[in-house]
């Protein structure tokens, strides 16, 4: 590999989260990729989103996506829902974070997955499923399978979420 900085072939790793480079001396952190995903819920249903590429097609989803940067978590989960779904709301209450791992065309992310709940008294009329979203349903609380969804944050935070209510 080349060091970012001088273009050196003595780039190497130095640790599981770091590369350094011999030549000039530069330390690279690959740190985690942050992402955010909405649960939204309205009459004992939640809003299941198909993922309509890989990882993970065909399987379910939370609305929500990678956080750009110099953009706050909750800018980026309204940048998401209005790309995915057509929606907007300011009704988000954090409810925690899952590490968890995204491999994307022979490469591994490692993320910090942060989720919203948006508990809302009717469904939202006009939702489309746009961009990465293949098709969107409501389900209800009690008939969700985590086996379902295609990442094991969000089948981490919906065990706690559901067994705690």
């Amino acid at each position: 590999m080349f060091c970012p900085r001088c273009g050196a072939s003595t780039f190497e790793r130095e640790s599981l989260k770091s590369f350094l480079c011999k030549a000039c001396g530069f330390t690279y952190f690959q740190n985690a990729a942050t992402a955010v995903a909405a649960i939204i819920i309205a009459e004992g249903e939640m809003l299941i989103a198909e993922r309509a590429r890989e990882p993970g097609k065909g399987m379910w989803d939370l609305p929500g996506g990678f956080v750009d940067y110099d953009e706050p978590l909750e800018t980026a989960l309204q940048r998401e829902l209005q790309e995915e779904l057509g929606w907007h709301t300011d009704i988000l209450q954090y409810i925690g974070s899952q590490p968890n791992v995204y491999p994307y065309k022979g490469i591994t992310y490692h993320t910090c997955d942060c989720f919203f709940l948006v508990e809302l008294d009717a469904k939202p009329e006009h939702l489309k499923a746009n961009d990465d979203v293949a098709s969107l349903r409501w389900v209800a609380i009690e008939e969700i399978n985590l086996d379902k969804f295609a990442f094991q944050s969000i089948r981490s935070m919906l065990e706690t979420l559901l067994t705690s209510s």
